[in-house]
């Protein structure tokens, strides 16, 4: 499957036209988060490449991984409903949904800015070097799978 290419302008306009589509009382259509949790699960993935807030992973749960959940992760298959996630994905609580729309909306621009050749060969938190096309699968199916969720 072809994801929406969030290094270029386009793609990412599109993504971003989704997440205006969200109000803070949209329903979700599977899965237990509400909206504004689902956007700062969303933030967790960008906040691994941007804020370093997270630990990175070490020796054999890095090995593990890699070898379990980088092709799921970077692979062309759109993910299932209700697969379970990263703990440090897991997001509890109430949360601002205008916070979190922006911070989003943010870290794609900033993604699209940067753009695929910044990507290409850089480190990923918990997969080692990926190429420019792995970082945008990685980072347009995520966004695509939780933007369905809600019906956008």
């Amino acid at each position: 499957m072809s994801w929406t290419n969030l290094f270029n302008t386009t793609g990412a306009q599109e993504a971003i036209s989704r997440i205006h589509a969200l109000n803070r009382d949209t329903p979700q259509l599977w899965g237990k988060m509400n909206v504004a949790q689902m956007l700062a699960h969303l933030n967790a993935a960008y906040e691994l490449v941007y804020d370093n807030k997270h630990p990175k992973p070490k020796g054999f749960q890095k090995f593990m991984i890699k070898l379990f959940a980088k092709n799921v992760v970077v692979g062309p298959k759109p993910y299932k409903k209700n697969t379970r996630t990263a703990p440090m994905f897991m997001i509890e609580g109430d949360r601002d949904f205008e916070t979190e729309k922006n911070r989003l909306i943010e870290y794609i621009n900033k993604t699209q800015q940067l753009g695929g050749a910044h990507f290409n060969g850089k480190e990923s938190h918990a997969f080692g070097p990926l190429a420019e096309g792995e970082w945008n699968t990685l980072f347009s199916k995520h966004l695509d799978h939780h933007l369905q969720q809600f019906g956008v």
